[in-house]
């Protein structure tokens, strides 16, 4: 009886096509699925994408009860910042994209789930583990950094840049816009820069990186995390950039905890060739 992988072999490439177009169709339809159900779900989509720009969201409440413990007679710190639409359709434009953004970000497993279908015929079983666990893992480390964002960096970058006066005339008018680019930008952002341990992992595993050459290069590491900081921030405030930069020297030291730790591939290959 033929493999998968032998099968893939004798498909023509209209056949992969074909294979390939059936795959992308599911995923347009379980996107456009979500999408339309955010759609929908209009007051439940904005209140979580709104809930860091009101003092109610709770990184605010935690920040106040840990500031209770070195002042117990402070009490809770109110803020307010007003959003504006400034064009006749950018809040329905803005609801759109949100929806389907969100619709898109929901149905990622299963876009990953139908790529890996997609070539996992080609691989072999000890490479379609090695795959599973690289997209699991990746996945895993992506949500990781949209939840640091969501919960963390863009709350105190809003908290700051939208409650900073020059002087107590000059009020501050938050363009809806403007939230949502930050918002997406620093969580697309984060999400990818938590990718860093997981490339770690599969170049040590192909015998392309280790810990010594991520050690040795450390101090010009940390230059090129501050200028890519500084690219990838929506806003030119330094106070951002610190919240950007911080997260990404953090999983650079565990990229090289992790580069240390892994033994490549191509050992194990030989290791069980030789029957050990």
């Amino acid at each position: 009886m033929e493999s998968g992988a032998e099968q893939a072999r004798k498909m023509s490439f209209w056949d992969h096509l074909e294979v390939l177009r059936a795959y992308i169709l599911r995923i347009v339809l379980v996107c456009l699925a979500f999408g339309i159900a955010a759609f929908c779900l209009k007051a439940w989509l904005f209140d979580i994408l709104l809930a860091p720009g009101r003092d109610s969201f709770v990184t605010y409440r935690l920040l106040e009860r840990a500031g209770r413990l070195f002042s117990p007679d402070a009490g809770p710190v109110r803020f307010q910042v007003d959003l504006i639409g400034t064009g006749l359709t950018q809040q329905f434009m803005i609801h759109m994209k949100a929806a389907f953004g969100f619709g898109f970000f929901c149905a990622f497993p299963y876009v990953l789930y139908c790529l890996f279908r997609f070539v996992s015929p080609a691989l072999y079983a000890q490479e379609r583990r090695y795959a599973v666990r690289l997209v699991g893992l990746g996945y895993l480390m992506f949500v990781l950094g949209v939840l640091l964002s969501y919960f963390l960096v863009f709350p105190l970058a809003f908290r700051f840049l939208g409650t900073y006066q020059v002087d107590g005339s000059v009020a501050n008018l938050i363009s809806l816009q403007s939230y949502m680019n930050t918002f997406l930008v620093l969580s697309l952002m984060l999400g990818c820069v938590f990718e860093i341990p997981v490339l770690a992992w599969l170049f040590a595993k192909m015998g392309l990186l280790n810990g010594g050459v991520l050690k040795k290069y450390r101090r010009y590491a940390v230059v090129a995390i501050l200028v890519v900081a500084a690219v990838i921030t929506p806003t030119s405030d330094v106070f951002t950039l610190m919240l950007v930069s911080l997260p990404m020297w953090l999983l650079y030291e565990l990229g090289i905890i992790v580069a240390c730790r892994t033994r490549p591939f191509r050992l194990q290959r030989g290791e069980e060739a030789q029957g050990v």
